[in-house]
């Protein structure tokens, strides 16, 4: 018998029981919608808060003093970070390359006084692609020039202090060679992120007042932190850039940078892999039940069948082959019944903040999302499919085996 009439005759079978072929569909399409709909919002959630720390601080990829990483001391910085910036963005995934200084720093009003981390930037080459921070600012205004004696504070760092907008504050720093500075800066900004740590803890000072205040010289900084459109090339990227830079220069990507934030991603990811494998055994199991019953009850028609000259393999290949019909009109199932959810989650989303408290709730620094978005990768989706189908061949390769091992003689016994 031709292939086509093969597989003509598994679509006829599929539909001797109906009853059972939609159950089956029905749990194929939905294992693989919760699939596609847990993996997507690990996606967009992870994808969004790596973005965001990137966009605090160091960037998707770091340049930086090869001691850095270890010892963030002022003295460990970048000199010639225009020529670095300029070779940097050559990189097609590169799109943006900022100079910035880092360090940890004194604050100090008439009676109160408090450390705080701080970052130099330029904000004419800063927007909300490359620094998040502006876009939390919602007293006050941005940094308006390189030079100049404005701060930006979280909001909790200026109640702790007891400041508010032009209010004079007095800061205290380590320069280079290991001696203590000290300027005077307005308030002209504060910020309000919902990560404790940042609101706590975090200034932000004109680039150049710092590079004059601490010795170093133009263009210097402590990191250029570079932006990609994709998280994922991160390493790729890192490696490229490596190959032509000094021994005393390391290119890092965000996880080498982030280590806390990485490492509570990958667990997660760990936990939503095993629950999609899960749902993947489960799915096959309800297919091989449904094929293996199939099968046992048509045992005196495959004798009959390989009687009249149907061939072993013939009958395996055409249990494979509902198997196989099975597996596709599920995965079409699937993106029926995922269509409405996904549009809905990927635009609109789900706030949760009030009924799981996430409020003010963060890692590493950075604030959880508390609306529920999906954004799956392509390749993603593609390989949840591909797995559904090959669950569903693999679940059927047994059944199909029993199916061409039936000899006529025996099956005459079951009439």
């Amino acid at each position: 018998m031709s292939r086509a009439n093969l597989a003509s005759m598994a679509w006829l079978n599929l539909w001797r029981n109906r009853r059972r072929t939609l159950l089956t569909l029905s749990s194929i399409s939905f294992g693989v919608m919760l699939a596609i709909l847990f993996t997507g919002l690990g996606d967009q959630n992870w994808r969004e808060m790596i973005d965001l720390a990137a966009r605090l601080g160091g960037g998707h990829v770091s340049i930086q003093n090869a001691e850095y990483l270890d010892t963030p001391l002022l003295r460990h910085s970048v000199r010639e970070s225009t020529e670095l910036r300029e070779m940097a963005v050559e990189d097609e995934e590169v799109l943006r390359a900022v100079t910035r200084i880092s360090g940890q720093i004194m604050l100090s009003t008439a009676g109160k006084s408090y450390g705080a981390g701080f970052i130099g930037i330029d904000p004419l080459e800063e927007d909300v692609e490359t620094l998040s921070l502006i876009e939390a600012i919602d007293e006050g205004e941005m940094l308006q020039s390189s030079r100049g004696n404005q701060i930006i504070l979280g909001r909790r760092l200026a109640e702790n202090l007891g400041v508010r907008l032009k209010s004079k504050v007095i800061y205290t720093l380590t320069d280079p060679k290991g001696e203590i500075i000290y300027g005077v800066a307005r308030v002209s900004g504060i910020l309000t992120t919902g990560a404790p740590t940042v609101d706590s803890g975090l200034s932000i000072l004109p680039i150049d007042t710092l590079r004059e205040s601490l010795g170093m010289s133009e263009g210097e900084g402590t990191q250029i932190a570079l932006f990609l459109d994709d998280h994922r090339e991160a390493d790729r990227v890192a490696e490229r850039l490596s190959a032509g830079l000094p021994e005393d220069l390391a290119v890092l990507p965000w996880h080498r940078t982030q280590p806390e934030l990485a490492g509570f991603i990958a667990m997660k990811v760990a936990g939503a892999q095993l629950m999609e494998f899960v749902i993947m055994v489960l799915i096959a199991a309800g297919i091989f039940n449904t094929l293996f019953v199939s099968v046992m009850e048509r045992l005196r028609e495959f004798g009959v069948m390989v009687a009249i000259g149907f061939s072993p393999g013939a009958l395996f290949a055409l249990v494979m082959l509902e198997s196989l019909w099975l597996g596709l009109l599920g995965l079409i199932g699937a993106a029926v019944v995922t269509a409405a959810p996904y549009h809905f989650l990927s635009t609109t989303g789900i706030d949760i903040s009030e009924q799981l408290g996430l409020t003010g709730t963060e890692v590493a620094g950075v604030a959880l999302t508390s609306v529920m978005r999906v954004g799956i990768y392509p390749e993603n989706a593609l390989i949840i499919g591909l797995a559904a189908l090959a669950g569903t061949l693999l679940s059927a390769i047994y059944p199909a085996w029993r199916a061409g091992r039936v000899a006529p003689a025996e099956t005459v016994r079951l009439v």
